[in-house]
């Protein structure tokens, strides 16, 4: 693999890595606001989240159009960890968005 190919490759897999980081960190975000009963910024973080998730998304489908394309890309356990976070972030995100429905019910049921 060139120089640059391996720089791109790394540049991408750094970025799944982010923005599957900053996936999580944004539904724990939204469950202690939840937790709190601050439900507009619960859902805020979220939709963050979910933009987080996106931007994750977008870059997984070009490496599937390239692979597609017959360009494979190296597999390399940094590689698999990125995919990895990203799987982690997406289950978290959904468990994020039941307990923030949760403690939305929660706080209708105790009015």
């Amino acid at each position: 693999m060139a120089e640059e190919e391996h720089d791109e490759q790394l540049q991408t897999i750094m970025g799944l890595i982010i923005n599957g980081g900053n996936a999580k960190s944004s539904a724990f975000e939204a469950i202690a606001a939840a937790k709190k009963g601050q439900f507009t910024v619960a859902d805020s973080k979220l939709k963050e989240s979910d933009n987080f998730l996106t931007e994750a998304h977008n870059v997984q489908t070009g490496m599937l159009t390239e692979e597609a394309n017959g360009n494979h890309a190296k597999v390399t356990l940094l590689m698999v960890h990125s995919q990895d976070h990203i799987m982690n972030a997406i289950t978290f995100r959904d468990l994020a968005g039941e307990i923030v429905d949760l403690y939305k019910k929660l706080a209708k049921d105790a009015k």
